[in-house]
């Protein structure tokens, strides 16, 4: 029982961080009808930016700050310079751009700052607590629970309660209604993309630290679970996201911990595949459309 929960809080830990960059996903895709692909090459981006701030000024806070600004001005300018000028034709052109930056921004990496794995600072311990004689969450899974839980209200209260909010979920879901209306959906998708960047950028800021460090490809593997948790949960659905997120984590904390650790990523396509299979939709879409 002991070694259970150890697992189930561990999984809710990580899968928070699966939530958060689903959601980024779903961002874009709410936004411009667009997966893109580039999200993980682009939280990589934002990440080294963390790793030079922090290791310039030795505050982890002013590097998560840089990572989170330095985001939504990756999202700008990919969006302005290169997504823009697809927009609206076939949507193989934008998979095709999107892979295309994940190339640009991988080799600039590379070159920039090598190939090996940088280690990254945490601000608290990740000694897990001990609580009745049972290992439960470190200080650090509580504070990447806690940052997760303060995202996901923010946005709940934006897309709900905010004209910005309600004038980006025109645009994504009516957008010629909306122009018609005065909404700036051009400007409301270009916040879109900045919005989504910074969430992946925390997103990856959170996680890499806990793994084997900052590579140029450090998010690849956090790019495919959260995209298979923005599959399961429903691309259009933000609860969707956070549910699914969690759902994948602790699949893969228990997989691990009972069965080891190379049938975890079989048990996350197995899911997949399932999902794909009853509801190809993802489990919370249609109810989320309707509610748009």
């Amino acid at each position: 029982m002991d070694h259970f929960l150890h697992l189930l809080s561990s999984g809710l830990a990580r899968g928070a961080v699966f939530a958060v960059f689903a959601l980024a996903l779903v961002l874009i895709w709410r936004a411009a009808r667009i997966v893109n692909f580039a999200q993980g090459a682009m939280a990589a981006a934002t990440t080294y930016v963390a790793f030079a701030v922090t290791t310039a000024t030795g505050s982890y806070w002013l590097g998560l700050g840089a990572a989170v600004l330095g985001g939504a001005a990756l999202g700008f300018a990919v969006e302005r310079g290169v997504m823009r000028h697809v927009a609206g034709r076939s949507p193989l052109n934008s998979v095709i751009v999107a892979l295309g930056v994940v190339m640009v921004l991988q080799a600039v990496l590379g070159i920039a700052f090598g190939n090996d794995y940088k280690p990254m600072a945490v601000p608290f311990s990740m000694e897990p607590l001990w609580v009745a004689g049972t290992p439960l969450l470190s200080p650090y899974d509580l504070y990447v629970l806690g940052a997760v839980a303060v995202l996901l209200v923010a946005f709940g209260l934006l897309f709900t309660r905010t004209s910005v909010g309600l004038r980006m979920r025109a645009a994504a879901f009516a957008p010629e209604t909306s122009r018609l209306l005065g909404v700036p959906v051009s400007r409301m998708l270009t916040l879109g993309w900045a919005l989504s960047a910074a969430v992946g950028a925390l997103a990856a800021v959170l996680v890499i630290p806990t793994e084997l460090g900052l590579n140029p490809h450090a998010t690849d593997t956090l790019f495919v679970y959260a995209f298979t948790v923005a599959i399961v949960g429903g691309l259009d659905s933000p609860v969707g996201a956070a549910l699914g997120g969690l759902a994948v984590g602790v699949l893969l904390s228990m997989v691990t911990g009972y069965l080891g650790s190379t049938l975890a990523p079989i048990a996350v396509l197995a899911l997949l595949v399932v999902v794909l299979i009853a509801r190809p939709s993802g489990i919370f879409s249609a109810r989320q459309v309707r509610q748009a």
